[in-house]
């Protein structure tokens, strides 16, 4: 919305008085109103980006102006997809543009923190800029604070709370993002700085607080947090809203929150419904381009029972209000930026035609437009900084020559939650051994920006590898580099593949490289069109397959481990971490000589 100057203003006001013809009319369309909850016909008067009236708007035709013809189908507010890691996608924020432009999301929050962990305020300059460029809105959060590993892991770029007190005042941000509830439980000071400047500076403060209820939600939410986006069951949506909270719901590439979480509505209270809204989080491109993205929200919530206009509201106003930015999207209405969606019928909810920003962009799954990503500087386009790997390097080695050691593997029990797993391993030459028939592997991090060299080493079970191994350099929260696997060599192979590439994700086997995903943006995302990023996906996920793993999404299971903020435990570079007691921890147990 172009106002950036007294004359913009004047200028919007006479379009909206009909003293400037619409340069473009949306006409016989029924008005899927999500302010009144009504339906009816209505036309649309567009000056340039923006909204200028709604209803009978003869008096804003002119000779010049261009139609749009709805054809009696139902016109409904671009959705807002309110809490999502486009970078977890794999997809740059143009590639990830054209994956879910065509299904009705015209707007998305987002901390774009990925980027951040590997360029620094320099590469999200950029990204913000190339954001800017195409129809997808991205109404960025600075991050309360990098790294928002505890304890801190490595990254190119750490946000303090004077780094808050420069971005809180670009007018880019419009936020607090996903402030986790361990820094505000433990009083971090950059994080409480962080929240304070939000005060000043009048911006809401959004949460991350999965499995808070009780005294620990209380005293979140005293800090000031508005909303949260991570709840694992109805009954913890259910507090969250009685305590005042807007809750976003969750319904992600490999966390199934949707079903569960919408008891809270359709069978604890319906009036839930007004405080409610959508996120995705992480998406992965082949399930956009299967299922779509929060259109997919939007039916999944009327399968559960909740009618059609009130799951619009959810996809659209309910989070521009949890937002603060329902002035500028949300709905139609005068004002609005006009994003509008031409959809065959509520209750079935099939995205037909996508408007953004006043112009036709999308039509029958489609980008209309040519999107090109733009060219990429040295800042997100370098090396990883990291010396080429020895098998050595993934080898644990312990005190005594040969024997058993009894070691905590990280079981995982679903994408996020890692629980213990004793298992006794066997040590040869004193080190201990990996073993695929318990289904115990190593895990490796490896710190990749050149500021210390970190290494980790630790023990996981759940992806049932039989040889091989796996790596990625896209690992939130901070992309360092991450490998699993049966045995050091294939692991070694794995992490040098990534080093020398630039970066991707990658399956070996028996010393060789089987499927790669080279992800050149930062090393974490790719102008690959989103088709094609699909289909390497499968073709990694079908690698791991090969090797014995029978996860949803291997290589996504994967690098999740470095998140610390769900408990039991993770692994970054700083080591294995216990995410209760938030500390490093020693993976062996017990040394038994023998």
């Amino acid at each position: 919305m172009n106002k950036n100057s007294i004359q913009d203003l004047k200028e919007l006001i006479r379009a909206g008085l009909g003293k400037t013809p619409a340069h473009t009319v949306v006409r016989h369309g029924q008005l899927v109103n999500v302010v009144t909850r009504e339906i009816y016909p209505a036309d649309i008067a567009i000056h340039k980006d923006t909204i200028v009236a709604v209803g009978d708007v003869a008096a804003y035709i002119g000779p010049d102006t261009r139609f749009i013809d709805a054809g009696g189908k139902y016109l409904v507010p671009g959705l807002i997809d309110g809490h999502l890691h486009s970078e977890c996608s794999k997809m740059s924020l143009t590639s990830f543009a054209k994956a879910v432009v065509p299904s009705g999301t015209t707007s998305i929050v987002s901390g774009l923190d990925e980027y951040i962990s590997v360029s620094g305020l320099e590469g999200l300059r950029e990204v913000l800029d190339e954001m800017k460029q195409g129809p997808l809105k991205v109404f960025w959060g600075a991050p309360f604070k990098t790294p928002y590993t505890f304890p801190p892991s490595t990254i190119a770029f750490d946000i303090k709370k004077e780094v808050h007190a420069e971005v809180q005042k670009w007018p880019e941000c419009f936020g607090v993002w996903e402030t986790v509830r361990e820094f505000i439980q433990e009083e971090d000071e950059d994080t409480l700085g962080a929240i304070l400047e939000a005060g000043r500076n009048h911006l809401p403060v959004f949460g991350c607080a999965p499995m808070a209820r009780g005294r620990e939600l209380n005293g979140y939410l005293c800090a000031g947090v508005r909303l949260d986006h991570e709840s694992y069951d109805h009954e913890e949506v259910v507090e969250k809203l009685r305590k005042g909270m807007h809750v976003l719901i969750r319904e992600s590439s490999v966390t199934h929150f949707l079903k569960e979480n919408m008891r809270a509505v359709s069978e604890v209270n319906p009036a839930f419904a007004r405080r409610v809204s959508f996120c995705t989080d992480d998406v992965t491109a082949t399930d956009v381009l299967a299922k779509g993205h929060v259109d997919h929200l939007v039916r999944l919530a009327m399968a559960e029972g909740v009618d059609p206009l009130t799951a619009i509201q959810m996809g659209t106003l309910n989070s521009a209000e949890a937002y603060r930015i329902d002035h500028l999207v949300g709905s139609i209405t005068p004002g609005r930026l006009a994003d509008i969606l031409i959809v065959d019928d509520p209750a079935s909810f099939k995205v037909e035609r996508v408007i953004s920003n006043g112009v036709l962009v999308a039509q029958d799954g489609r980008i209309t437009s040519s999107l090109q990503p733009p060219a990429r500087s040295a800042v997100l386009s370098g090396a990883l900084k990291r010396p080429l790997a020895k098998p050595e390097d993934f080898e644990y080695r312990v005190g005594i020559r040969s024997g058993q050691a009894t070691v905590l593997s990280m079981d995982v029990k679903g994408p996020f939650v890692r629980k213990r797993r004793d298992a006794t391993l066997p040590v040869v030459d004193s080190v201990v051994q990996p073993d695929p028939r318990q289904d115990v592997l190593l895990v490796s991090v490896l710190e990749r920006f050149g500021r210390n060299g970190n290494q980790s080493l630790a023990f996981c079970s759940g992806w049932k590898l039989k040889r091989g191994a796996m790596a990625s350099s896209a690992a939130p929260d901070d992309n360092n580099l991450i490998c699993l696997g049966t045995n050091a060599l294939d692991m070694s192979v794995a992490v040098n593949h990534l080093i020398v590439n630039g970066g991707g994700q990658v399956v070996v086997d028996g010393g060789k490289v089987v499927e790669f995903l080279p992800l050149p943006v930062g090393g974490i995302v790719s102008d690959l069109e989103p088709s094609e990023i699909a289909r390497r996906e499968e073709l990694l996920a079908e690698a791991a397959r090969n090797l014995g793993c029978d996860l949803p999404d291997p290589l996504m299971y994967m690098f999740f481990l470095p998140i610390t903020a769900i408990p039991d435990y993770a692994i970054t570079d700083a080591g294995p971490v216990d995410c209760v007691a938030l500390r490093t921890f020693d993976p062996v147990l017990r040394l038994t000589e023998g």
